[in-house]
């Protein structure tokens, strides 16, 4: 069925949830999984918080951190169900670039929507609407 997964993750509640059925998918058609978290570039001005007082080096020393832990936790689960897998980690102004790039290695995406909606929708985007629109790799999303 399938040989390899990709799980791109941001750490979110429902990515926790993806990444728990992408792994169970992945065990059931005895696929290797490949975790992937994409963080943004610094920039001057931004709407995070945490990221107000940090200097280009201390914010990406700040994300490659938080990207690890992420990965490291997705890769806990991998190991409990016994299914093989690997992670990557970039910085790129446009997450879903990344994801499709990566999606080229895979037969499946498993990846979680948060289902934004409207005004909300428009303005904040969605990477998983993104990558369905470019990606060639199947995508299986979990809501």
């Amino acid at each position: 069925m399938f040989k390899r997964i990709l799980i791109p993750t941001d750490g979110s509640g429902l990515s926790q949830i993806a990444v728990q059925q992408g792994v169970k998918l992945a065990k059931e058609s005895g696929a290797k999984v490949t975790f992937l978290n994409v963080a943004v570039p610094f920039h001057v001005f931004t709407y995070d918080a945490e990221s107000i007082e940090d200097t280009k080096p201390q914010y990406e020393k700040r994300v490659r951190a938080r990207g690890e832990r992420i990965l490291g936790e997705c890769q806990k689960v991998a190991r409990g169900a016994d299914v093989p897998s690997d992670t990557r980690f970039y910085i790129s102004e446009h997450p879903y670039e990344e994801i499709v790039k990566a999606a080229r290695d895979a037969d499946l995406v498993v990846m979680a929507s948060h289902g934004r909606k409207g005004v909300k929708g428009v303005l904040l985007g969605s990477e998983t609407q993104k990558t369905l629109t470019h990606s060639d790799t199947p995508v299986l999303v979990i809501r």
